[in-house]
């Protein structure tokens, strides 16, 4: 089980990147660097910086990143640690160097498959969401709201607010996409063009905690700290609205 120091150190270091990425795209922009300058230097710090501060608080722990070598992800050793730091330095990399404020950061603490403690930050908007204190969830409105990319609507995205009468919601990374959800401006996160366990372990950890219900599309458990991280699909909604979702889905 995690304790209220895993959920503080997870807020905490997921505020701490994102103020180091707004400072560093600030100072980028203003040096002239280009978008994808941009985004591979966030990407760079942010991991640099996550990795360094999970190694001295939680030096006994395994530690998945986005950014690690591909050696690194694919080493097997972290499948036997019984807490392992699953982190997104910088998701929406897109909306990142565009100037836009849909990105965030992504820390969890996962455990035997579940993530149990985790923060996202979205320092465009100056929020930090996480389980040590845990939101509250807005009443959902009479018209459900079902949230798209904002390049690849998937197929079961556009069929689910068919079936319900949804009105789609467009928005750029994973984390904001989910913590939408949590607060209030949509209603369901439908996913199915493939993710990684680092877009959704953070995003899911905070749901949780918000009583959301947090599955695959069809309803099986999401599994983290595999061998293979790929997760093809996810859906984050009101656990009264699953079974409508399911019941679209067949």
């Amino acid at each position: 089980m995690p304790t209220q120091q895993d959920h503080l150190l997870a807020a905490t270091l997921a505020e701490r990147a994102g103020t180091a990425l707004l400072e560093l795209r600030e100072r980028l922009s203003a040096g002239g660097a280009d978008e994808r300058t941009i985004k591979d230097e966030g990407d760079r710090a942010s991991h640099v910086l996550l990795m360094a501060e999970l190694a001295r608080e939680r030096p006994e722990d395994a530690v998945l990143s986005e950014e690690a070598r591909a050696d690194e992800i694919a080493d097997t050793t972290r499948l036997d640690a019984p807490r392992v730091w699953i982190i997104d330095p910088l998701d929406g990399t897109r909306e990142y160097g565009e100037g836009r404020s849909d990105w965030a950061v992504h820390v969890a603490l996962v455990e035997h498959g579940v993530p149990t403690a985790g923060a996202v930050a979205l320092p465009g908007l100056g929020l930090v969401l996480g389980t040590g204190d845990a939101p509250a969830v807005p009443a959902a409105p009479e018209q459900l709201r079902v949230i798209i990319s904002r390049s690849r609507p998937p197929a079961e995205a556009l069929a689910i607010a068919e079936g319900l009468g949804a009105e789609l919601v467009e928005m750029g990374s994973a984390g904001a996409k989910a913590m939408a959800i949590v607060r209030g401006e949509a209603d369901v996160y439908p996913h199915s063009g493939g993710q990684y366990e680092w877009d959704s372990a953070a995003p899911v950890a905070v749901a949780l905690a918000a009583g959301l219900q947090c599955t695959r599309l069809d309803g099986s458990p999401l599994v983290y700290n595999r061998a293979d991280p790929y997760l093809p699909d996810l859906l984050i909604c009101r656990p009264e609205h699953a079974a409508m979702v399911a019941g679209v889905l067949g």
